[in-house]
């Protein structure tokens, strides 16, 4: 009976830290893009459903622990974006564009492989200079409402040494707590499920700053190292058909605000590997149980919604920083790995971090191109480190470290 229900509890451990740990970051990255709360808490919904019935289906499908998300590297560029000519409607035409770029690597096997060799250095540059403004919110936090967030840094300090997945969770759990003692009102937002639908608009700025590097973020700190991970574990991912039905279900859910569904990353090992179940064969359960209950969670995307406008803005964005962190160390560390690429890779994450926008264009692309300018610019001196991606940051992933692009090349095929 144990044995039963062992991949069913760590089908629901997933579901709620994935979910605990990160909605707080896609609350903040859809408000800074101009979504109103109502829409902000309908896209939360949207990517907790589209999750979870992507989750079940590629787990029924292919007997695999296939565990699906949102892209939490892609709520954090839509932080660092900020708002986009054209307003919400042209960011909702950037997440559709996003999901048929994603459909379109899982139809053509060459595009995905082009993503997976952009330059490790540049790529992990790019993610660390995306992440890096919001990481810096818990230190922001800590001068400007210290009271609040003492407590969620401490807790998740402790947990962070002693019981390491727990951490954000917990230390959400605390600001929660800080959020109702210290509120003096109830939050102006239906905690009830909502469904705000927008039609997308499609603006030059928006598709070149937000949809292409929203779709390169998400194939290279999502797709390809939940790939590698799952490959960690002895899993085959078909790859193409995971890519087919995120990207639709991307597509689908963009008018509601669902800005990019992935694979998992950061939670894949919770459900592929051994705690989940001693026989892998049966791990799939893990990952459809986890499907169901991120989707059950996605119910509460209202109230959810409604405690972040209770909170300090800052406190909100110092939770989602302390969820980033890992992230962080992880890119950082690929990014500087490679000595001849180094120079490359600190320009790429400085241009990404300053926010610079150029020509209605965010700072992402343009530290991209300015990182790809540099290794061009010194070809000569830099003589590998192509073929990689961004470690997913997580310590239950160090699987991740394997080449991506060999993972790429074994997956891909296995796609249909």
């Amino acid at each position: 009976m144990a044995g039963r229900l062992q991949p069913v509890l760590a089908g629901v451990v997933t579901a709620l830290v994935g979910f605990a740990s990160s909605f707080t970051v896609v609350l903040a990255g859809l408000r800074a893009v101009g979504a109103d709360p109502a829409q902000a808490a309908s896209g939360l919904l949207t990517l907790c459903v589209a999750s979870g019935a992507c989750a079940v289906w590629l787990g029924l499908r292919h007997r695999l622990p296939l565990a699906i998300a949102w892209s939490t590297p892609g709520a954090a560029l839509l932080v660092a974006t900020g708002p986009v000519p054209g307003g919400w409607p042209a960011a909702v035409g950037a997440f559709l564009l996003t999901g048929l770029l994603i459909v379109a690597a899982g139809l053509i096997p060459v595009l995905g492989r082009a993503v997976a060799a952009i330059p490790t250095p540049i790529a992990s540059a790019m993610l660390a200079g995306v992440l890096l403004p919001l990481c810096t919110a818990p230190v922001r936090a800590l001068v400007e409402v210290p009271r609040l967030a003492g407590p969620v840094v401490l807790v998740w300090l402790l947990l962070h040494r002693f019981a390491r997945r727990w951490a954000v969770p917990g230390a959400l759990a605390v600001a929660v707590v800080a959020i109702a003692l210290t509120t003096s009102g109830p939050a102006r937002l239906d905690a009830a499920p909502v469904v705000a639908l927008t039609a997308p608009v499609w603006t030059l700025p928006a598709v070149v700053g937000l949809a292409l590097p929203l779709f390169l973020v998400t194939m290279a700190a999502q797709n390809v190292p939940g790939a590698a991970v799952l490959a960690g574990y002895g899993y085959r991912a078909p790859l193409g058909s995971a890519l087919r039905v995120t990207g639709l279900a991307t597509v689908l859910g963009a008018s509601a605000g669902g800005h990019a569904v992935n694979l998992a990353a950061i939670t894949a090992a919770l459900a592929a590997g051994p705690d989940a179940h001693p026989d892998p064969e049966r791990r799939w359960i893990a990952s459809v149980t986890a499907g169901i209950g991120l989707a059950l969670l996605g119910l509460g995307a209202g109230a959810a919604t409604a405690l972040v406008l209770l909170s300090p803005p800052v406190l909100v964005e110092a939770v989602a920083g302390l969820a980033l962190l890992a992230a962080l160390a992880g890119a950082v560390s690929a990014a500087v790995a490679d000595p001849d690429a180094r120079e490359a890779a600190v320009v790429t994450l400085v241009v990404t971090a300053s926010g610079v926008s150029l020509l209605g264009v965010g700072g992402a692309f343009w530290g991209l191109v300015a990182g790809c300018l540099m290794l061009l610019l010194f070809r000569r001196r830099w003589g590998g480190g192509r073929g990689g991606h961004p470690s997913a940051g997580s310590s239950a992933t160090g699987t991740v470290r394997r080449t991506a692009s060999s993972v790429t090349a074994a997956t891909w095929s296995a796609s249909t």
